[in-house]
């Protein structure tokens, strides 16, 4: 694993709008880096990437299978009450999900270590399925790589046989998807993820989460859009457990609508299965020692790492390494539950931390993406940068 300088792309950022990749430089901050890529052998990608993220993804599922089956431990995660049998029912009924984002630390050496699962609500898919796969194909045209260079990146073939197999279970052959108002990363996201489902054949309208309602008195109880249109399925950018703390949520349960991802990414998507997963599993090569926090039998003491149950991009994380230095993100996540990972490092390249996020789309590992930044946690200003497999 080798951080490759590398000439930028001239009119890149031209390319970039006309692609719809409006949010390649955020606040004035370079988002998107490509004076630079991550250097990989087809063994590292294969072996110690792919491998390992579809091993970690069935040790999840189980996770799910059994958390389902225990109200006490669906009670420790914090899932609320009043979502147990929906969150049953969408695992006990078989339905499907789209797509996940497991984030390793990977040094080209030794064993990737899981670090957390994005199951709920990944974002940089667009990025890592498309964007760079338009810069690796240029790049080899204009010769700042070698012709034989690859990348592991078959999202956006997956994503649509995911929208397709999707489809059968969908008589009206009409999806919505959704995203918060006034969030530009987000809706990017869901226009790519809407497109990879009119390609498979779907329907695919729009609707903010703000402008989802519900007619009182209906005879079929399901959420409508703007237009009255029943809400039969939804693929929605928004966590579940924000779902379930919104006025909103409560009506959850009594619709017969079927959600994207389903109800059970609410287990999968909450770092309390870190440390359960390392109770059920301990020792496994790709697992870090992980404990509820505050924990009176263990405790991590080669440095560690403070997260809680429910955040996303790095917000109220804290850590100590193991030689004191100490970093901490802030957040809306205060109130939430914690666990305690043990700390292990990123590789750094100069001063930057690099984290992989690897991508599965139905239960297949199909491709990563680089994050990069000057701290050791990532966080939603963090950078992206391309890869290659030569």
């Amino acid at each position: 694993m080798l951080r490759v300088a590398i000439s930028e792309r001239p009119h890149w950022q031209a390319l970039a709008h006309d692609l719809g990749f409006h949010f390649h430089t955020l606040e004035g901050e370079r988002y998107w880096v490509e004076d630079a890529y991550y250097q990989f052998t087809l063994e590292q990608v294969e072996r110690d990437i792919e491998d390992p993220t579809e091993a970690i993804h069935e040790l999840c599922m189980d996770a799910v299978d059994r958390i389902c089956a225990s109200d006490a431990l669906l009670r420790k995660i914090a899932i609320p009450e009043f979502m147990w049998d929906t969150i049953r029912q969408s695992w006990s009924s078989g339905q499907p999900h789209v797509y996940g984002r497991i984030d390793l630390a990977y040094d080209g050496k030794n064993p990737a270590k899981f670090l957390e699962y994005n199951a709920d609500t990944p974002t940089s898919v667009y990025e890592a399925g498309v964007f760079s796969w338009v810069w690796l194909e240029q790049c080899i045209n204009q010769g700042t790589l070698p012709r034989h260079a690859d990348q592991f990146n078959s999202i956006q073939e997956r994503l649509i046989a995911a929208f397709s197999h999707i489809k059968q279970g969908l008589p009206e052959g009409r999806l919505h998807f959704a995203s918060i108002k006034d969030h530009l990363e987000d809706r990017a996201t869901v226009e790519y993820l809407q497109d990879c489902a009119v390609q498979a054949g779907l329907e695919a309208p729009f609707v903010f989460m703000e402008d989802i309602g519900y007619p009182p008195g209906a005879d079929h109880p399901r959420f409508v859009d703007l237009e009255h249109r029943p809400i039969d399925a939804i693929f929605k950018l928004y966590p579940w457990e924000e779902m379930a703390d919104d006025p909103f949520g409560e009506f959850v349960p009594s619709m017969d609508t079927l959600w994207f991802e389903p109800p059970w990414k609410a287990i999968l998507s909450n770092k309390a299965i870190l440390p359960l997963l390392w109770e059920w599993h301990e020792g496994h090569p790709n697992l870090l020692p992980a404990y509820f926090d505050p924990s009176p039998e263990k405790s991590v003491t080669k440095g560690w790492v403070r997260k809680p149950f429910f955040s996303r991009e790095g917000s109220n994380i804290s850590l100590v390494t193991p030689d004191g230095a100490a970093e901490s993100v802030g957040g809306a996540y205060a109130d939430s539950p914690r666990i305690l990972q043990q700390y292990h490092p990123m590789p750094r390249f100069n001063d930057r931390h690099a984290l992989i996020g690897s991508w599965v789309v139905g239960d297949r590992a199909c491709g990563m993406g680089i994050r990069e930044d000057s701290g050791r946690i990532t966080k939603d200003t963090s950078c992206f940068v391309p890869h290659a497999i030569i």
